[in-house]
């Protein structure tokens, strides 16, 4: 299992605290990585059998390897995905500047959404390839005035640099979080992958109905003290397996996330990273989901 630090992911930290997995007749290895990037190059490398990722960061993935499918939304960034600025107020403060983003494509549709609402092109702007928290860690340090993060790093750093978040998620389903799987190991594995995400669901349902109570591992798996969570949690809103199947797998929803997914395959082709759209309907596994709920 591959896991990096994002408030999204917290069931995961919780149910592993928890040890939910026990009486589903599971033992689960985490593999934990500091940032996405990596974590996404272990499952691209077969190291890892499920990996929790920014779903819109799997297209690239989808397109070199067409077993890999989406097999549940965790949640959609709300708020804790954004772009910190200091003394950004026009877009004449921002074009030519350089921006720090970490190179994922979750970031990069961030960011053309930021630029689009400034009435700015991407080429407008130049980037330095850094990862989240080394973006974070470079704008609170007074090195750029410009970069593309999120929690746990983001609202830390607008405040140590003194800067602010002039653009977030908040109010978008541009950014779905969730677990990604090849389908030959769903197959194989099914009753395993149905237990772990029954596990999963009951860590949410604790997460809703007693945050106070896993408050300690979600800061674990964040890296911040329990008194910080709260506010990270905040910026993003889980999902049960009920939501997804109502949700996610959902056409017919406003959230649904084929719509989601195919904007950002076409974004992605549009700037060359796949040679050609995704199919969404065959990289969409609700089976798992179905059996689990």
């Amino acid at each position: 299992m591959g896991v990096s630090p994002w408030p999204g992911y917290s069931s995961h930290y919780v149910a592993m605290a928890k040890d939910l997995f026990k009486p589903q007749g599971l033992t689960v290895k985490e593999i934990y990585f500091a940032s996405q990037t990596e974590s996404d190059a272990a499952f691209l490398a077969g190291k890892v059998d499920l990996n929790w990722t920014g779903l819109p960061n799997a297209v690239p993935q989808f397109s070199r390897d067409p077993g890999i499918q989406v097999v549940f939304q965790c949640d959609y960034s709300n708020g804790a995905d954004g772009i910190l600025g200091r003394g950004i107020k026009t877009a004449a403060d921002i074009k030519g500047r350089k921006v720090a983003r970490e190179n994922v494509l979750f970031e990069e549709l961030l960011l053309r959404r930021y630029l689009d609402k400034m009435g700015l092109k991407r080429e407008d702007v130049t980037t330095i390839d850094l990862s989240a928290g080394d973006s974070a860690t470079a704008f609170a340090s007074g090195k750029i005035d410009i970069a593309v993060t999120y929690e746990p790093w983001m609202t830390k750093a607008a405040k140590e640099g003194k800067g602010e978040i002039v653009f977030s998620s908040k109010g978008t389903n541009v950014i779905p979080d969730g677990v990604t799987a090849r389908k030959d190991f769903v197959e194989k594995n099914k009753e395993a992958v149905v237990a772990y995400f029954k596990a999963i669901d009951q860590a949410v349902k604790l997460i809703q109905t007693d945050p106070a109570a896993v408050a300690e591992p979600i800061a674990k798996g964040l890296g911040l003290t329990a008194a910080e969570v709260p506010a990270q949690m905040g910026g993003v809103k889980l999902y049960t397996l009920q939501d997804n199947k109502s949700i996610t797998f959902n056409r017919s929803d406003p959230m649904n996330l084929f719509d989601s997914l195919d904007f950002a395959s076409k974004t992605a082709m549009g700037i060359k990273l796949i040679p050609n759209a995704i199919d969404i309907n065959t990289v969409m596994n609700d089976g798992v989901i179905k059996v689990a709920s």
